[in-house]
């Protein structure tokens, strides 16, 4: 019997997480949730659309799943946001592995995890809470993904690698081997990173230039990570 799930996000990416778990996974897709004030239409993809506020009285989490279908906003920090409301609300959260990706048998990974086709996994990897990794990724052996982190297509992370918590990841992004991006990174597309980067930085693609995030972004960050 397939296990039932409700998707968290009614926009293009939303579309894309029922699209992907209802022709490619053992889940039954059987609804959508928003926050209320985010709510324009009753139903998505033909399925019925409820509050989350109110979503475990519809759904609850004993014979529900859900997964939270957010891209990276705030560098990742709204669905960092979702996430942690959706475990207090005792829900199991969904991971998606397409059958077109390669995870080898001993990655250890996190929940509510998104691995779309033609990604590369290797031995001994270790991926956090509520990763995407879109279409198109070597993750080589022994590198380590922090939570809420999103890498977009065609990153190669050379082994023993380390990305922090709540940092993207650019198309075409190349690390090479032990090298390590502190939390909340942004790296550029096409970036080329041969030493460490700290925290809170911005990787741009003209000569992998490292700058700090600009000083109100910053604040927000840590703002809003405070009151997490």
């Amino acid at each position: 019997m397939a296990k039932k799930l409700v998707i968290f996000g009614t926009r293009i990416y939303g579309e894309m997480v029922w699209d992907y778990f209802t022709h490619d996974s053992d889940y039954e897709v059987v609804a959508f949730t928003v926050d209320k004030q985010y709510m324009t239409e009753e139903t998505f993809c033909g399925l019925p659309v409820v509050p989350f506020e109110k979503v475990e009285t519809h759904y609850p989490p004993d014979e529900y799943h859900m997964h939270i279908a957010i891209v990276y906003g705030d560098l990742n920090r709204l669905r960092e946001k979702k996430y942690l409301e959706a475990k207090q609300k005792n829900y199991t959260l969904a991971n998606y592995i397409s059958s077109h990706a390669f995870v080898w048998h001993n990655v250890k990974m996190g929940d509510n995890c998104f691995i779309f086709e033609h990604n590369t996994v290797q031995p001994s990897v270790t991926i956090g809470n509520g990763v995407i990794l879109w279409s198109g990724n070597h993750i080589a052996h022994h590198t380590i993904i922090g939570d809420y982190s999103f890498i977009t297509s065609h990153v190669v992370l050379a082994g023993f690698c380390e990305v922090g918590t709540n940092c993207f990841l650019g198309g075409n992004v190349c690390m090479r081997d032990q090298i390590k991006i502190g939390n909340f990174c942004w790296v550029g597309h096409g970036a080329v990173l041969n030493n460490d980067i700290p925290d809170f930085s911005m990787v741009r693609v003209e000569g992998s230039q490292v700058k700090p995030l600009k000083e109100k972004v910053l604040n927000r960050y840590l703002s809003s990570r405070s009151m997490a």
